[in-house]
């Protein structure tokens, strides 16, 4: 397959919510809101948790991989995609309270978590907050770990309102040319606005800035077995906080995905999926 119908099909996956065999989405009632998921296989439970902006359909390319071992859920945490918006003060406790609610909602005693960005830092809270809840923890370019203040306009690309917003995003997120493209950041940015999911970003926003939920000096408190998977060419989140991340937490196993940005569940798939499956079928 030539790069650009790679690139094509890596962009309809992006704008699209529709793909091959796609599970049919239910919702369940979390503290009287509602929460849309998909849900296929079966096995031990395995919970996906997107990115900051994202949705579930961003695990279109790695659902099906473990819905062949495990039972998977792949969910729209509370303020995106399709679950409910409720007008709250956002922050990642509140999404990790939001998930121990929703394993209650689906009689899961015990998950292994599965986050990417946002949803690492959310994964990777909940091992801290829900210890009883993790069975393994895979944290994928994980948001959350701070080397220093953060200004908010230093973020704002990431809820783009401008054509030069979008610009930036896709080349902090991406590392495939095609994806980086004026093309496709006139795309991303149609996307964006779509999603109605601008107050959630700018609440974690203000969550982040008030230092609210930091992993420093948290990391240490998570026991159970965890992967820290990063792109090598993450221009968002450093590959040295990889490092960073698996010194902290004790016998953590670290695996970078060379020529991959941001989000090597989707770009890199094929490499991805192999290092998370091995690791949670591992002994």
């Amino acid at each position: 397959m030539n790069a650009r119908r790679t690139a094509m099909l890596l962009a309809l996956a992006v704008t699209s919510s529709m793909f091959a065999q796609a599970p049919e989405t239910k919702d369940a009632q979390v503290f009287g809101q509602k929460i849309s998921y998909m849900e296929a296989g079966s096995g031990p439970a395995v919970i996906l948790l997107h990115g900051l902006g994202g949705d579930k359909t961003n695990w279109r390319f790695n659902l099906p991989a473990l819905a062949a071992k495990f039972h998977v859920y792949a969910i729209d945490e509370l303020g995106f995609g399709a679950s409910d918006k409720p007008m709250i003060d956002y922050r990642v406790a509140t999404e990790s309270d939001v998930l121990d609610e929703f394993m209650r909602s689906q009689k899961i005693e015990k998950a292994s978590i599965v986050g990417s960005s946002l949803g690492g830092w959310i994964a990777a809270d909940f091992a801290v907050r829900y210890p009883g809840r993790v069975d393994r923890l895979v944290l994928g370019d994980a948001a959350g770990y701070f080397l220093r203040p953060v200004q908010r306009e230093e973020a704002a690309f990431l809820n783009p309102s401008t054509l030069d917003d979008a610009r930036l995003a896709v080349k902090k997120i991406f590392k495939t040319p095609q994806l980086t493209s004026e093309t496709f950041a006139r795309t991303f940015l149609g996307v964006r606005m779509h999603a109605g999911d601008g107050y959630t970003i700018d609440r974690f926003f203000d969550s982040m800035l008030r230092g609210e939920d930091q992993l420093n000096h948290r990391l240490q408190s998570i026991h159970a077995k965890t992967l820290v998977i990063w792109g090598g060419d993450d221009a968002l989140l450093p590959v040295s906080l990889a490092e960073t991340m698996t010194k902290e937490i004790a016998g953590a196993k670290k695996v970078v995905i060379d020529g991959c940005g941001h989000v090597p569940q989707f770009e890199c798939a094929d490499r991805f999926n192999p290092a998370m499956i091995d690791f949670l079928t591992a002994p």
